[in-house]
């Protein structure tokens, strides 16, 4: 699940949206109550749907939803679970941190929890280059999923490729061959577009020699490669090959992290920047947030005003009118107008509060 699927998904609107989220577990014993739990929470929304609805018209619901439920693969389940069900549609994802347990039905599917959890979790993009085929993984911390749709994964199909190279006098195969992978990472890069641009997150580019040359000299992402892997991972299954990216990952946002204290620094000085949460939350609605720096653990629950762009503290997160996390709000505000976000160490942003805005003017 990225940004571009949460995207889809608040697109959906409609009565009844029916939302399940809850914690799973990965080893037994603990994973040995998660159907019972996901059972529960079915009943509740049945329950909660036929208090509302005679059984015949809501019945698509709830077989959409049993059916949904029923196909769970509690052997592969990670640390959460999120159900979407309306007449329309049925899906569950597999997520690797943990949800609340929570039953919302409402005029469109509950996705806050998990982009909060998404705010908070690293998460990076991996590109195996490879002629049969190329493929792209989204990864959250030491886990790598498959994507597989936007083109990926794509197989390299021309000359040098699925086709052999032309033979002959005075062909230079080698500048041939070379010639025709620059054409097929151009087509790999321009699959990879949307990805970026609607979840720019941190690129790990895997490949042999030869072919991180090749890409990186058409890619339009150069900016965004974190981090290379060199060497041939076909055939490498994805739970091996997170094993080998995510200590690489782990060092680069570190190094990432110390290279923008030093950018914050700088900004300070030229005076282009924003700090303690009330200034951030204004200068991030006017759109003027280029890069945000956060404290990995700040939490800020608070009331709004009626112009939206000042907040009050709150004690009660829970209480009405109280946003329960106004520092994931002004994350999602940032990203939502093209901005970066970078956690920070705890401790690192003292001298402002815990959060800081880069401007971009």
């Amino acid at each position: 699940m990225n940004r571009r699927e949460i995207h889809l998904l608040r697109q959906i609107k409609g009565y009844p949206c029916v939302t399940i989220t809850l914690p799973t577990h990965r080893t037994s014993p603990d994973n040995r109550q998660d159907p019972i739990r996901l059972k529960n929470l079915v009943k509740q929304a049945a329950e909660r749907l036929l208090a509302e609805f005679n059984k015949r018209e809501i019945e698509p619901v709830l077989t959409r939803l049993e059916q949904v439920a029923n196909d769970i693969d509690y052997p592969h389940t990670l640390d959460g679970l999120a159900i979407f069900v309306n007449r329309d549609v049925g899906r569950a994802v597999y997520l690797p941190f943990r949800l609340k347990e929570r039953v919302v039905i409402d005029e469109d599917f509950f996705t806050r929890d998990l982009v909060f959890a998404m705010n908070r979790t690293p998460r990076y993009w991996v590109l195996a280059l490879s002629e049969k085929p190329t493929r792209l993984y989204e990864g959250t911390r030491d886990e790598l999923v498959e994507i597989q749709d936007g083109g990926f994964p794509m197989t390299h199909e021309g000359p040098g490729g699925e086709l052999p190279l032309p033979g002959g006098e005075g062909i230079n195969k080698s500048a041939y061959r070379n010639e025709r992978h620059r054409q097929f990472f151009r087509q790999v890069d321009g699959a990879l577009k949307p990805f970026m641009a609607g979840d720019p997150l941190p690129l790990v580019v895997v490949g042999v020699d030869r072919f991180l040359a090749l890409f990186n000299e058409v890619t339009a992402h150069r900016n965004a490669i974190l981090t290379t892997l060199t060497g041939s991972h076909d055939k490498t299954p994805a739970h091996e090959l997170a094993k080998l990216i995510w200590p690489l990952v782990q060092v680069n946002l570190a190094e990432q992290r110390r290279q923008i204290l030093a950018e914050l620094e700088k900004a300070v000085g030229e005076r282009r920047f924003a700090s303690t949460i009330g200034e951030v939350w204004r200068y991030a609605r006017e759109g003027r947030g280029r890069l945000l720096l956060v404290e990995e653990d700040l939490h800020f629950p608070a009331r709004v005003d009626e112009s939206g762009m000042h907040i009050t503290p709150a004690e009660d997160a829970g209480a009405p009118g109280v946003i329960d996390d106004a520092v994931d709000e002004i994350i999602e505000t940032v990203l939502d107008k093209q901005g970066q976000v970078v956690f920070v160490d705890n401790g690192s942003l003292r001298a402002h509060q815990g959060i800081a805005l880069i401007l971009r003017y």
